[in-house]
């Protein structure tokens, strides 16, 4: 699952584009728009992009099973 860039909040800085270690955004003109993810399959969720974002506009989904889950066993 790739990140998910909110169009609203985006102010179209492509610092995420620049920073990815994978190239999942591809090359794209900057446009002061929105980036689009063109290779979601090579996101490595290592959150550079969320991280770089100066508008707070992108966030990660995590599949259930790549997520750590903690239960706190009282009495243990």
């Amino acid at each position: 699952m790739p990140a998910v860039i909110d169009k609203k909040k985006c102010i179209g800085c492509f610092h995420c584009v620049d920073i990815c270690p994978t190239d999942a955004y591809g090359p794209q003109e900057k446009t002061g728009q929105a980036p689009v993810i063109q290779y979601p399959e090579e996101c490595w969720h290592c959150n550079a992009c969320v991280f770089e974002c100066p508008a707070k506009a992108i966030r990660l989904r995590l599949a259930v099973p790549c997520s750590m889950v903690f239960v706190d066993a009282p009495g243990k």
